[in-house]
């Protein structure tokens, strides 16, 4: 029988390390495997010529090994690791239906305005595009010193 599995995207980033309790609590409450995936994007390739060489290309074993830190703090849950290439959001989608994930928890910075329409939102890509639920956790915001004084 197939284990059910919850998915982890992982960038690396306080909002993603802030998702991973969560998804572990999930992953223990159900009897699932939790599975962080970390998505690469392929340096963009120059014309041509001599500066493809010096176009710096991605430590895959490094990132390899930084993703494998990505583990929850309770050892009962089982956890797994893919690294991926490509577009984030599409490779986390192709990866939950390969999977046949349950769920997919998710970090997100809650950047709006002009950032996220220049940047791109990958949490809302996958939103839009997962094969089964997504939970998109919002890294809390962090209260300024002034006003924290001020309601105290």
């Amino acid at each position: 029988m197939h284990q059910p599995t919850i998915l982890l995207p992982t960038d690396f980033s306080s909002a993603s390390a802030a998702a991973l309790p969560h998804a572990a609590a999930l992953a223990k409450q159900t009897g699932s495997r939790l599975l962080v995936v970390h998505v690469q994007e392929p340096a963009l390739a120059p014309a041509g010529g001599e500066l493809a060489y010096a176009m710096p290309q991605p430590d895959t074993a490094r990132v390899a090994a930084q993703l494998e830190q990505v583990k929850p703090s309770d050892a009962s849950v089982p956890v797994a690791h893919r690294l991926a290439m490509g577009d984030p959001a599409a490779e986390v989608c192709r990866i939950a239906a390969d999977e046949k994930a349950t769920m997919i928890v998710l970090g997100t910075h809650g950047r709006t305005g002009v950032l996220r329409l220049l940047m791109g939102s990958v949490a809302e890509s996958i939103l839009r595009r997962a094969p089964c639920p997504v939970l998109a956790y919002r890294e809390a915001a962090t209260v300024p010193e002034a006003s924290a004084a001020a309601t105290g």
